[in-house]
């Protein structure tokens, strides 16, 4: 019996491990790389350049891919972070940004 529960657990740790550590590393990331400016889904260089949800779709960033561009290339006084992380990361944190902002960053 200790057997079964012993490789249930195991089966349950296997499949579900990824998931717990891509939401961990994309918050570690955003928190790295882009709260300084963007704490809390706010702006504290442009007002009304947020990245909540309303804001979001006002600028036309509201889907994974256009904040992944934004990310890379960046625009106006967003530096680019192409450079900086990988393409996988970016993707990441541009899921995480959409994400927060539909749970309006709580």
């Amino acid at each position: 019996m200790l057997k079964i529960i012993a490789i249930a657990l195991s089966a349950i740790f296997l499949f579900t491990s990824p998931a717990w550590a891509t939401e961990s590393n994309s918050g570690k990331l955003f928190e790295l790389q882009c709260a300084g400016c963007h704490a809390n889904g706010g702006n504290i260089v442009r007002r009304g350049k947020t990245l909540k949800l309303k804001a979001l779709e006002k600028n036309g960033y509201t889907t994974i891919d256009a904040i992944a561009n934004l990310i890379t290339n960046g625009k106006g006084n967003m530096s680019a972070y192409k450079e900086r992380l990988s393409e996988t990361e970016i993707q990441s944190v541009a899921q995480y940004v959409l994400d927060r902002a539909n749970q309006d960053w709580k």
